[in-house]
């Protein structure tokens, strides 16, 4: 009977002091005090006089088997309630995530909720596989269909991506663009916020390569929505963008003093989305573009928002997208420094510099004291929660809050978004048909869910990207429910350290990119976020194979969610681990797909050959 409680003595005592360091010395001291007092019970049986040997044999027996019990249920317990967050780099202010957890846990009756019944699953499930992977001998037993898909949590699992490499640094022109010859100049107001306008940057510089034009470098409209005045020279190195790009664009911070005075609306050089196609061809900006630029030697393309394409863009067009975008936009020191501190307190390691983190940071990593690495770099999830209140109220999608939840999403729109408001006064959109097309942002606890199935356990350790989290700690609640290892750059960095970015979106979504990339693991929620499409990119362009993403399938996970009272755990983990396992299977950018998000593709990378040499 002894034998059969976690191998031995030896074995539970071992096991014992591994998880005192992570449970606390409270635990394990009500866990020894309870085995004292069965131990003088025993005793004071032991000296009855009346007692037989077999009598306390099987008394003996009956009181391993209670240690042990109270052994798996004090684990259990304190499992459930262990909220642990890395002590030495974290910062302790508790504005982010931490604070809106603290008020979720006073206001669990506000608890939004939408499928409770997998939620409750789950809940069982992330503890017990946080105790099978600190106590693989403990007899607690796996949910799990035997069936389900082995998922790689933290390796990428296809040896094929670290096959091809990047092939954009190599120049698409052979010398400097000589300035003789020049149509005229290029300049861009690009909309959205910091990953819209990086997309608009990027092919603007493409149209100007096109157009044999000189580009201005961009400027950034200001939006009702993200309410920040940041400018191109605010967000990234300006001189080290136009000398980047020299052997392939000419780029120029103003307009001549002989143009700057021109009305470009009135003499016909004001080009506005309306005028240019989605994800237009080359050869529409030469037949519609060009012909104004010869004629006014300036063309102003206002808003510029995914206004070229992919597939008809030529191969020499196609990397210098990629050299921009990859090689070309650097972000500013400040925000580079800012941003290498946020990675190494994640990370809890100092000095360690991977391919990524030359890319994002170059000179401008910080070196963190050996003393705040707290031992071996630790790994962490970056998760990109794209449920802010203007993605939501953009869905059209329902989700659970009855008529407040309605009523309140569609003023959001009336202000934000009148022409979409203006449309659904004339039409009806059914909320379920949108669900059911893939089209509704994952809520928090669709987000756990998925993890979960995936086989990532209690303790993993997540940092949240994006804005305010529309509805707040009811929620938030159910994915720290699952994962209470969450923390934001709020969290991370000081109120001081973030003060120069505050009530700058743009800067601040720097930070998120900046950690996303740096991940060891992305999870994406929202495949039509821009952040998670450069993100994605970045990592698959600049990670050379090992910087894993998790993409779930939106319309797929739907019909999954929309069939949860029928299937168990086991049929719900196997068909989420089947659905994103599909998305990372490696090959060359399919058509129609953006460079920006899968940049396999020639121009971009280039794929290595068996006798060394490379190809596509």
């Amino acid at each position: 009977m002894e034998g059969s409680c976690g191998g031995g003595g030896g074995g539970g005592a071992g096991q014992m002091a591994a998880w005192q360091g992570r449970v606390g010395a409270t635990n394990i001291g009500r866990l020894r005090h309870g085995k004292t007092s069965s131990s003088s019970s025993a005793a004071v049986a032991a000296r009855g006089g009346g007692v037989t040997a077999w009598h306390l044999r099987v008394f003996a027996g009956v009181v391993g088997v209670m240690g042990c019990l109270l052994l798996v249920a004090s684990l259990m317990m304190s499992a459930v309630h262990q909220v642990q967050f890395r002590n030495a780099a974290i910062s302790r202010s508790f504005r982010g995530l931490q604070e809106l957890k603290q008020n979720s846990v006073r206001t669990e009756e506000a608890e939004q909720i939408m499928h409770p019944r997998l939620l409750q699953m789950a809940t069982s499930v992330v503890t017990k596989l946080l105790l099978m992977s600190n106590f693989p001998s403990l007899p607690v037993q796996n949910e799990s269909d035997s069936d389900s898909v082995k998922f790689s949590l933290w390796e990428e699992p296809y040896k094929q991506a670290r096959k091809w490499k990047p092939c954009a640094a190599k120049h698409s022109l052979p010398d400097e663009v000589p300035e003789e010859n020049n149509n005229g100049f290029i300049l861009i107001s690009a909309n959205g916020g910091l990953n819209q306008q990086r997309v608009a940057v990027c092919n603007a510089v493409v149209v100007a390569a096109l157009l044999n034009a000189t580009l201005v470098l961009p400027r950034f409209l200001y939006s009702s929505v993200w309410k920040d005045t940041s400018q191109f020279g605010d967000i990234y190195q300006e001189d080290y963008f136009v000398n980047y790009m020299k052997s392939d664009v000419h780029i120029v911070k103003d307009l001549p003093p002989h143009l700057q005075s021109l009305d470009l609306e009135a003499i016909g050089s004001q080009i506005t989305d309306m005028d240019i196609s989605k994800e237009a061809a080359p050869s529409e900006f030469i037949k519609a573009v060009l012909p104004i630029l010869q004629q006014n030697g300036v063309v102003h393309f206002l808003g510029f928002g995914n206004r070229l394409g992919f597939d008809s863009v030529p191969v020499h067009l196609q990397r210098l997208r990629c050299r921009c975008n990859f090689h070309a936009l650097k972000f500013v020191p400040e925000i580079q420094r800012a941003g290498s501190l946020l990675v190494q307190r994640l990370r809890r390691a100092g000095a360690m510099r991977t391919e990524m983190d030359k890319q994002l940071f170059g000179s401008n990593m910080l070196d963190v004291p050996a003393l705040l690495a707290g031992g071996e770099p630790s790994r962490y999830l970056a998760l990109h929660m794209r449920f802010e209140e203007d993605m939501v109220a953009y869905s059209l999608c329902d989700f659970g809050g009855g008529d407040a939840e309605r009523e309140e999403l569609q003023a959001y729109r009336e202000t934000h978004f009148p022409t979409l408001a203006m449309r659904l006064r004339n039409t009806s959109v059914s909320p379920e048909e949108q669900r059911s097309l893939g089209r509704c942002p994952l809520t928090p606890e669709e987000a756990g869910l998925v993890l979960t199935a995936l086989g990532y356990d209690r303790g993993t350790f997540i940092y949240v990207a994006g804005s305010k989290i529309y509805g707040g700690a009811a929620r938030l609640r159910p994915l720290t429910r699952l994962f209470p290892n969450l923390v934001t750059k709020e969290d991370v960095l000081s109120s001081a350290e973030l003060a120069p970015f505050k009530n700058f979106s743009s800067r601040l979504a720097a930070l998120d990119f900046i950690a996303c990339a740096s991940a060891d693991v992305f999870a994406v929620t929202d495949s039509g976020s821009q952040l998670s499409s450069l993100v994605s990119g970045y990592r698959v362009y600049h990670g050379r194979g090992r910087a894993p993403t998790l993409h779930p399938n939106r319309k797929r996970y739907a019909q999954i969610l929309g069939e949860e009272e029928g299937i168990g755990w086991g049929g719900f983990e196997r068909r989420v681990r089947n659905m994103v396992e599909e998305y990372k299977r490696v090959s060359a950018r399919p058509r129609g797909r953006s460079v920006y998000r899968q940049p396999r593709t020639p121009g971009c990378m280039c794929r290595a050959a068996g006798d060394g040499s490379v190809d596509f």
